[in-house]
């Protein structure tokens, strides 16, 4: 097949991705210019492939924990975990700084959703932190960078779609994350301690309470982690099942806590409905556009090519990184996952890079996208709803830039931190 036409197909798709048109027309308007230009190949292949990028079992468990974080909402466990977060950093430096990322850490093995938590701690975290005087785009810069730990910690979603693509254990990747995620809390931790106590931001709080009460209104939320990897661990439901038992402890939860209603349950399946349909769509479109690759054999030409190229690993890992790096600044995440995993995995096999490894580099520097300019979601989510300006929340992030660029090279370059609760657990 003519290189002309693959040529082409990606620059229509990447021409519209610059443009802002939603993601899932991008890609598949990339694919039918493939289809249109490629003679002999039946049109009809191409609604094959994208129905059957979404006939996945594991992409089932995304709705359902989608579903689950949402009536956790609902049900008033984000303001439970807030206030013991709260207790827990009353005498650390930074206050309610220190909240929103720990706030972020504990809402991850919740939501499963960055985007969903920054808009959550935006609303509820924000304001607060400004009558406190936290300056408006230190306050959003915190909230942004602190929602990329949410895909790291399990259940995240982009842990599921990464799985089911490169056929990597989703529990074994629920399991790696914790680390990843934990590594960024506590460096993020240092840094805002270090800022704050340089712009002498105070420790006072909304509320005060005592730890055992804090604690006591928190522990069964918190408990929901342990569940799912404990019951992935020992064969009692899939990750998969995971989702649906998550929606069953939510609804307990919310039972529990008397916040339950059929119209929060009717609202929370709304919202599911339009965030699942909204990842199906560019999961269905980038399978389409993946069959193509695979089809003009272009993941074997850049192994061979990479591997002739490139002698080392490390080498190799580097230039992932300053690929990836790129490529979120101006992709949507989960878009440019179903696109470059079945191209660059084979790479990083062939390699003898660990997959689990491999996978938190990749997860982590599509996190690292969602806050860079020109396009990070998150970036863009944040300012949105605190009213912050794009130019001063570019300014006031550099240290934090900084700060995930040492842990992205820590993840790439230490194993320790992505495999060793793997190694523990399995």
């Amino acid at each position: 097949m003519s290189s002309g036409i693959i040529f082409a197909a990606a620059a229509v798709m990447l021409l519209l991705l610059f443009l802002k048109i939603p993601v899932f027309v991008s890609v598949l308007a990339g694919s039918v210019t493939y289809f249109i230009l490629s003679p002999g190949i039946p049109a009809q292949i191409m609604a094959q492939r994208v129905i059957a990028g979404i006939e996945s079992i594991p992409l089932l468990a995304i709705p359902f924990f989608v579903c689950s974080g949402v009536i956790m909402n609902y049900s008033g466990v984000t303001i439970r975990i807030m206030r013991f977060c709260e207790v827990l950093m009353r005498k650390v430096p930074g206050g309610l700084a220190q909240v929103n990322v720990l706030l972020s850490t504990l809402m991850g093995g919740l939501s499963g959703s960055n985007l969903a938590d920054a808009a959550m701690e935006a609303k509820m975290l924000v304001p607060e932190m400004e009558k406190r005087g936290f300056s408006r785009e230190f306050s959003s810069v915190v909230t942004a960078v602190s929602a990329m730990i949410t895909p790291l910690i399990p259940p995240g979603i982009a842990m599921i779609i990464y799985g089911s693509i490169a056929n990597v254990s989703i529990g074994r990747l629920f399991v790696a994350g914790i680390g990843p995620g934990l590594l960024l809390c506590v460096a993020m931790m240092i840094l805002v301690g270090i800022i704050s106590l340089r712009r002498r931001y105070t420790n006072e709080m909304t509320e005060h309470v005592s730890l055992k009460k804090a604690f006591l209104e928190a522990v069964f939320p918190l408990l929901l982690p342990i569940i799912i990897i404990g019951g992935i661990r020992l064969g009692v439901f899939t990750p998969t099942e995971a989702g649906a038992v998550a929606i069953v402890y939510a609804v307990a939860l919310s039972i529990i806590y008397k916040e339950f209603s059929f119209s929060n349950i009717f609202q929370a399946l709304k919202e599911t409905v339009a965030t699942t349909a909204s990842i199906m769509m560019i999961v269905g479109a980038a399978s389409a556009f993946a069959w193509i690759l695979t089809r003009e054999q272009i993941p074997q030409r850049l192994t061979s090519f990479i591997i002739t190229s490139v002698s080392n690993k490390y080498v190799f890992l580097l230039i992932i990184n300053v690929f990836l790096l790129v490529v979120g600044m101006f992709i949507e995440g989960n878009a440019g996952m179903i696109v470059l995993v079945p191209l660059l995995v084979p790479v990083a096999r062939a390699f003898g890079i660990n997959d689990i490894q491999f996978a938190m580099i990749f997860i982590f520097n599509n996190a690292i996208g969602a806050i860079s300019p020109p396009m990070g979601t998150l970036m863009f989510v944040t300012c949105g709803i605190t009213k912050c300006k794009v130019a001063a929340f570019i300014r006031e992030a550099v240290p934090f830039y900084i700060l995930l660029l040492v842990c992205l090279l820590l993840l790439t370059f230490v194993p320790f931190f992505s495999q060793a609760l793997v190694n523990l657990v399995y």
